[in-house]
């Protein structure tokens, strides 16, 4: 494993499974060493250490509960002491419920956005100072095509990737003179397994609905986020990048 990331230390938030994983799989397949986060499915965690290191890869288990700015904190500064800091983040942790707004309770809202858009805020304001010191460096939320089409029952989950943008822009022009670009992937219907509390796959994301008539595989969300991570996407910051088959055209 050795490649354009090499030397490079990457954070993947909620890296146990589906696309996390394949994210980690991926930077680690072209030289970084990676740090799988989770917030407590260790076994989960160490099997994607474990799995980048067979392969000839180094990786590390973070796990930290990322919508806490102790654990997040307390886990950056680890990451410091035992790598030397952290050159790419990948804020991909995320909570996904179906709730009809109507019987949405105030605790359920705030769950959703302590995770996908408080986490991507913390885990921004702990690497940003290590990617300063280190020249520059690059980070990636994960978004969604919900946020974009206004997906029934999903309100929280919708509130919080459209916050996580506005954060990745925001973001991208005031830490653009410390060379550190912030983007985001918002990827459609995705072939991953999906929880018990994400429901069933809302009907215009599936296959019916989108033009190349498929769910993308999580390795092609992984490679837009390689692509965003590395040098080839070295002029790229403040965007939105839709992986989606056709089904939402910007």
């Amino acid at each position: 494993m050795t490649g354009a990331l090499q030397g490079k230390v990457a954070l993947v938030t909620g890296a146990g499974k589906n696309i996390g994983r394949a994210i980690a799989l991926s930077l680690a397949r072209d030289g970084a060493t990676v740090v799988v986060n989770g917030r407590a499915d260790r076994a989960a965690v160490e099997a994607v250490v474990d799995e980048i290191r067979a392969a000839g890869g180094q990786a590390i288990a973070g796990i930290a509960d990322i919508s806490d700015p102790q654990a997040v904190a307390a886990m950056v500064e680890s990451i410091a002491g035992e790598l030397g800091g952290i050159d790419i983040a990948v804020t991909n942790a995320g909570l996904r419920r179906q709730t009809p707004f109507l019987d949405m309770a105030f605790e359920e809202w705030r769950e959703i956005l302590s995770v996908a858009l408080d986490g991507a805020f913390l885990v921004a304001k702990a690497v940003a100072p290590q990617m300063i010191r280190r020249g520059g460096g690059a980070i990636i939320g994960l978004s969604g095509i919900s946020t974009h089409v206004g997906t029934p029952n999903r309100a929280h989950v919708s509130a919080s990737k459209s916050g996580l943008e506005g954060l990745m822009r925001a973001l991208a022009v005031e830490l653009a003179p410390h060379d550190i670009r912030c983007n985001c992937v918002a990827p459609g219907a995705v072939d991953t397994t999906r929880g018990a509390s994400a429901g069933a796959m809302p009907k215009s994301l599936r296959e019916s609905g989108v033009p190349l008539q498929r769910k993308a595989t999580v390795e092609e969300i992984a490679a837009m986020v390689r692509f965003l991570a590395g040098p080839e996407g070295g002029y790229v910051t403040g965007q939105t990048i839709h992986v989606n088959g056709g089904a939402f055209l910007t």
